[in-house]
């Protein structure tokens, strides 16, 4: 404010002294006007020091001046070194990143808000293919093709990562993994898993195998206890503890190498190998039929039918799956509990529900109840014949069927097992119009 006033009575100054020679020739506006048109061409000397400065040679030092203009000139350069050095630290800041990603043996290519190559590493040229002078600007899509991955990118869900071969070698199995940030851009990360996916498809070989072999000695030997159990009668009651012992450890063997061969044909099998319509109705009723069987009357056991749709899958899947959660909820929630079997429409699709209001699941435990062998209660389920496999399956019989398990439960308030299924898994139940 004391530079525009000190500007303002240096033209007032001007003007007045200007004015003033002009009265001694009798010529007063000649003066005031010689008086500003000086001062306007010292401006306009300044804004041409300024431009000159500002477009030859800007690094350099400002023009001399005084006044509002040497204020002017001094801020600018000290605005211009400030930024200088923001953006000495943004490029250090930038190589130190892209060094480090450099150094990276994970795959690192980074993409605009319309999924077009900007940046990637040089791991992301050997897994990917990727060539710095011809794909730049590419979109994502016109180079790694598979219909999964084009899927996988344009559903904006990537809580997941995407397991394919590599686009370049298909010897190669690489993990895929797109993360947004900033502008509705994307960050996609790919990491070579060849080894552990060697590993794990030698784990399901191994189980598979070692579960197949297991059920020929294993259906001899229930046959000979069998055999012995008929005669009973005629052995000492001690030996016939001892067989009937025997028969419960066998048939819990048999139902753990039936679960293991599930498993492994569910991991191995290619998913909608069948499309078959499925009304839900009949299949939830010979369920409960199963499970009050299992119950032998100490649990109430309901059915509560409220959505129309049926399903499109494998009949004999979603059964295994649905039994697997009955029969959880019979052997876990409690003698006298109430136990119901829903089927209902849902946001996302249909949702099929068990649902009792026995003791109840810490929900510590839920993230993990859908690992194999995990057990709440490792004696109570021992004691109740479970494998520890049965939620597993469920699981894997879900993403066959692009379906998610959701668990809900507290201590004391029961449990609620819902299966959700997408809407593109629903048809019109012609048996409930029949």
């Amino acid at each position: 404010m004391k530079l525009w006033s000190l500007e303002f009575w240096r033209l007032a100054w001007l003007a007045g002294v200007l004015t003033l020679a002009g009265l001694v020739f009798d010529a007063p506006g000649l003066g005031l006007a010689l008086g500003v048109g000086i001062y306007l061409v010292f401006h306009l000397r300044q804004l041409h020091a300024l431009h000159h400065w500002l477009t030859h040679s800007r690094h350099g030092d400002p023009p001399e001046a005084s006044g509002i203009w040497g204020e002017i000139f001094d801020r600018l350069h000290h605005h211009q070194k400030a930024q200088a050095k923001t953006q000495q630290r943004l490029r250090s800041t930038l190589q130190r990143i892209q060094d480090s990603s450099e150094a990276m043996s994970d795959s690192v290519v980074m993409l605009d808000r319309r999924g077009d190559l900007e940046w990637w590493n040089s791991a992301a040229e050997t897994m990917l293919g990727l060539k710095t002078h011809q794909d730049r600007g590419q979109h994502i899509t016109n180079l790694i093709r598979a219909p999964r991955f084009v899927e996988y990118f344009d559903k904006r869900a990537y809580g997941e990562p995407l397991t394919l071969t590599s686009p370049i070698d298909d010897r190669r199995v690489l993990q895929f993994q797109l993360t947004l940030y900033g502008d509705d851009e994307r960050l996609l990360m790919a990491r070579d898993i060849t080894r552990l996916h060697r590993l794990e498809q030698m784990r399901r070989d191994f189980v598979a195998n070692v579960s197949h072999e297991l059920r020929t000695p294993l259906t001899v030997l229930t046959g000979y206890l069998e055999t012995y159990a008929d005669h009973a009668e005629l052995m000492p009651p001690r030996l016939a503890r001892s067989l009937s012992q025997m028969q419960g450890q066998a048939k819990r063997m048999q139902n753990l190498v039936d679960d293991l061969l599930m498993l492994s044909r569910l991991e191995i099998d290619q998913p909608n190998a069948h499309n078959e319509h499925v009304s839900v109705p009949p299949l939830l009723e010979a369920i409960q039929h199963d499970a009050e069987s299992l119950s032998g009357g100490h649990h109430q056991i309901s059915l509560d039918i409220q959505s129309q749709q049926a399903l499109r899958g494998d009949p004999k899947e979603l059964r295994s799956a649905i039994s697997n959660l009955a029969f959880n909820a019979v052997r876990y929630s409690g003698e006298g509990c109430h136990i119901v079997l829903r089927w209902r429409d849902h946001p996302a699709g249909a949702a099929l529900e068990i649902e009792d209001d026995g003791e109840g699941i810490d929900p510590v435990h839920i993230p993990r109840l859908t690992e194999r062998f995990y057990r709440v209660d490792k004696g109570r389920s021992t004691a109740t014949g479970g494998t520890g496999l049965g939620l597993a399956i469920v699981k894997h019989v879900l993403l066959r069927h692009d379906a998610r398990l959701e668990i809900s439960s507290y201590p004391d308030q029961g449990a609620v097992f819902r299966c959700v299924f997408p809407h593109k898994r629903m048809v019109e139940d012609q048996a409930a119009h029949a």
